[in-house]
């Protein structure tokens, strides 16, 4: 189901909202990271705090303090709240945030009550998603993909100029797609999930591999990791693939298999104009769009009698989950 938002508010509060600053907070497990956010897209002032993953109302205390903190020198009309969890159809409430410990939390109500600014909670990918099709790299199309290759992946799914958020909310967790039965456990308590196999974790992991089979092939990498496969991280890895390191560009071989290969599903299904590719994963820039788009073009689903999809790396940064947000808060109230 597509939401198609549409304005409950009298007109001049309506204008108000849509014309106002709004606050944006994107809240991960370990950071709360909040801006004020013009109708632009633009963000004027931000702020950020460490998580108290291990309590829910002390985030919540958190939040409320670092909206405050910008509402003192911004005259702001609305929130917007990006949480790292399944939130429910009415944008309020947390349904589960596996690194937040929240469970079926009412957010929307706990915020509003505390900064008395009418406020909207939204799942975080969807967020820089929107964030991304309104203002990054999607900006102009209707019909945009995006995904974010981090340690897992995520992502948000934009139809006719609407995020598609499902009967409960909790549309496009695409990083589940089933893409190997039976395979690698992943957290979500399955096996063969598509982000075990073309995420930043499962960049490294194929990293680790290599160096330990083959550890001379693996010479320059292994010099960036003091000489350890276990030390290898996603950012040494780009660095040493956008050095011409052999066994980095293998890495991102794989990776760019995996990720080509799930966005050809995803695109017999939903038919984009445009896949958006962010994350952190997506710094490596054209090393990983070139591997991708090559095994995309080879498993999409009747090519050369169809448009191709653009294949487009994200704009937006880190800064798009405050920015999709803060402008869900004010086109969705």
């Amino acid at each position: 189901m597509v939401e198609v938002v549409t304005p409950s508010l009298p007109v001049d509060d309506a204008h108000r909202l849509h014309t106002g600053l709004t606050i944006g907070v994107d809240i991960g497990g370990t950071k709360v990271a909040a801006g004020v956010v013009d109708p632009a897209g633009r963000i004027l002032a931000t702020t950020r705090r460490d998580t108290p993953a291990d309590d829910p109302h002390r985030t919540e205390g958190v939040i409320a303090d670092a909206i405050r903190e910008l509402a003192a020198d911004y005259e702001v009309v609305a929130v917007g709240l990006g949480a790292a969890g399944f939130v429910d159809a009415d944008r309020s409430m947390v349904l589960f945030a596996p690194n937040l410990a929240w469970r079926e939390e009412p957010l929307r109500a706990a915020i509003e009550a505390t900064v008395h600014l009418p406020t909207v909670v939204e799942n975080d990918a969807n967020a820089a998603a929107w964030a991304e099709a309104r203002f990054g790299a999607g900006r102009g199309e209707d019909y945009v993909v995006v995904i974010t290759v981090g340690t897992g992946i995520g992502g948000g799914i934009v139809v006719d100029g609407n995020l598609v958020r499902g009967q409960s909310g909790i549309a496009a967790e695409i990083g589940h797609l089933n893409v190997v039965p039976d395979g690698r456990r992943c957290g979500c308590g399955l096996q063969g999930c598509w982000e075990q196999y073309a995420s930043g974790r499962a960049l490294v992991q194929e990293a680790y591999e290599l160096a330990n089979a083959s550890p001379a092939m693996a010479t320059d990498l292994l010099a960036l990791a003091a000489g350890r496969a276990d030390m290898i991280t996603g950012p040494m890895i780009t660095q040493a693939a956008q050095a011409g390191d052999v066994a980095a560009l293998q890495c991102f071989d794989e990776i760019g298999r995996w990720l080509g290969r799930g966005m050809a599903q995803l695109a017999a299904i939903l038919d984009p104009a445009v896949f958006v590719i962010g994350g952190g994963v997506s710094s490596a820039g054209e090393i990983l769009r070139e591997r991708t788009l090559r095994c995309f073009r080879t498993h999409l689903t009747a090519r050369g009698h169809r448009p191709l999809p653009d294949i487009r790396m994200a704009e937006m940064g880190a800064e798009a989950g405050i920015v999709g947000a803060a402008d869900l808060a004010r086109v969705t109230r």
